[in-house]
């Protein structure tokens, strides 16, 4: 007996349009922040302030890792839906 999902039973376009504008807006909030980050980097290494440019640092990879993640989450979210009914 398996067990999946009925998804004829939901309307998926409009599940791909509000999946689709979040991951958008995911995306613009990572380069926004990318830009803020490297920014606050540039200006501490240039000012002499270490633990600012250690902060755009980490904000420099954490929006890279964010905007990573959220391109990679319609493949691993499709790997998980293919490996599901072989358990």
């Amino acid at each position: 007996m398996n067990v999946f999902p009925d998804f004829g039973s939901l309307d998926l376009g409009s599940l791909e349009d509000v999946i689709g504008a979040a991951l958008m807006i995911v995306l613009v909030v990572s380069v926004l922040m990318l830009i803020v980050s490297a920014v606050a980097w540039a200006a501490g290494t240039w000012g002499g302030n270490p633990q600012t440019a250690m902060r755009g640092r980490v904000g420099v990879f954490v929006s890279l890792g964010g905007a990573v993640m959220a391109g990679a989450a319609v493949a691993i979210t499709n790997m998980f839906l293919t490996y599901g009914p072989t358990l």
